[in-house]
């Protein structure tokens, strides 16, 4: 595998053994392809048979659709085919990883909430967010990045998103700008996207190092810090990563536990971890202990269906 041998290494530390090779094999070959149906679109029921009609073969996700995700997949070869077709253009259908699917199944907005989602692009959380509120509530969703801003302008408008309203402003100031204001916060910090290597595509390695890491996990905490002070007593935050390292992960946690009294990590939910590629996160790393409430994070391991993924779910304790 044409991997970075330092990252191998670390990963081989990381992973379970017994999730091991069917990990390193989701590096090396096409995944399937994942989508979730658009409930907001009042034509969304024909996506299905006019994918049947054409040719594809959709599957659904079980344990996506009994949390009321109406997610699908496909083989990997059928993905161009299902990207250009008119049910993507006219959004009905929106192609997202199924790990991705799970950070706003856990925060589980409402429709009377005000629900902040930073470093928002391209939107597909903030979308999924969207309809589970049915278009109602509010929904700030922040990008720092011009281009990143208006791609996710753009994908809101063709999915129909009337509940969002987007800001072109650093997350890190947010909790200073708006403090104790959301009662939820989706935080998928921008990161060293370790669970987008592919073995045959020397480019989505070309940026990884372990200083490219440590600068992640500045940023990160900082991002953490923000998100926590602008959510509102008793609201909750929902903080993850498509990376491995703990750096960016448990010990970003850590750092927010050091410096907040009133942050408490939630236990997940029984049906996720049910699934079998999720482990508990780390309670030490590299001889270096790690709060004891990390065990109520979790790590979602590749496999040839969902990308690797690290989930946490925080509460701001309140009168």
């Amino acid at each position: 595998m044409s991997l970075p041998a330092e990252f191998l290494s670390r990963f081989e530390q990381l992973c379970p053994p017994h999730r091991h090779a069917e990990a390193l094999a989701s590096f090396q070959h096409p995944k399937v392809v994942s989508f979730r149906l658009n409930r907001l679109h009042p034509d969304a029921s024909s996506v299905i048979p006019a994918l049947r009609a054409a040719g594809l073969t959709p599957e659904p996700v079980p344990w996506a659709q009994n949390q009321g995700v109406m997610a699908w997949q496909c083989p990997p070869a059928q993905r161009d085919a299902l990207t250009h077709g008119a049910w993507a253009n006219d959004g009905r259908l929106y192609i997202q990883s199924l790990s991705s699917m799970l950070a706003p199944i856990l925060l589980a907005p409402t429709a009377d909430e005000w629900v902040l989602d930073l470093a928002a692009a391209p939107g597909g959380k903030t979308i999924l967010m969207a309809e589970m509120m049915g278009n109602a509530g509010k929904i700030s969703a922040v990008e720092p990045v011009h281009g990143r801003f208006h791609r996710l302008k753009a994908n809101l408008e063709r999915m129909g998103i009337s509940n969002t309203r987007c800001y072109l402003k650093d997350g890190r100031e947010i909790g200073r700008l708006k403090p104790d204001s959301f009662q939820r916060v989706m935080l998928d910090a921008p990161c060293s996207s370790e669970s987008r290597f592919r073995s045959d595509e020397p480019d989505s390695t070309e940026h990884w190092s372990l200083r490219k890491v440590t600068e992640c996990a500045r940023k990160q905490e900082r991002l953490i810090l923000s998100a926590f002070d602008a959510l509102a007593p008793g609201g909750h935050l929902l903080y993850c990563t498509c990376s491995y390292a703990p750096e960016e992960n448990e010990r970003v946690v850590a750092h927010l536990l050091k410096k907040r009294d009133a942050a408490e990590v939630l236990p997940m939910p029984d049906w996720l971890h049910q699934l079998s590629n999720i482990t508990a996160g780390l309670t030490s790393w590299q001889d270096k202990p790690l709060p004891e409430a990390c065990t109520h994070t979790v790590r979602v391991w590749p496999t040839a269906e969902m990308d690797g993924f690290y989930l946490a779910l925080v509460r701001k304790r309140g009168p």
